[in-house]
């Protein structure tokens, strides 16, 4: 009696193994890029709730990435601050790089734009 195989065959565990690595790899490299940028945009909001004037704006939010251990951005090389009619505009722009495979980078783009009105409102 002829019985039919059961389980996987070795193609099938050597490509799962290479999804799973791929997944792995994607997972650590994009996840903290996200993170920081979340951490970027939550520290940016509750300084604009504070009302804080636009001279210590950059020297405040430069403390606390540093606090936050995002080492690698400056805030004036990611944001543009603007003050019109005595509120406080924001306008985040950066990307973040990540080599992912011998010649394969991740680029990922970050933007947003955040008033003071808007955020005191809220």
């Amino acid at each position: 009696m002829i019985r039919s195989q059961r389980g996987m065959s070795i193609i099938n565990l050597i490509v799962g193994i290479f999804l799973f690595t791929l997944i792995l790899k994607l997972s650590f490299s994009l996840i903290p890029a996200y993170w920081d940028n979340h951490i970027i945009n939550k520290q940016l909001t509750e300084l604009l709730a504070q009302n804080t004037s636009v001279s210590q704006l950059t020297q405040k939010m430069n403390e606390r990435l540093e606090m936050n251990d995002i080492r690698d951005l400056k805030f004036e090389d990611i944001a543009k601050i603007s003050n019109l009619q005595d509120q406080v505009k924001v306008s985040t722009h950066y990307e973040v790089r990540k080599h992912l495979l011998s010649n394969i980078d991740l680029v990922l783009t970050f933007e947003k734009n955040f008033d003071q009105r808007t955020i005191q409102v809220k």
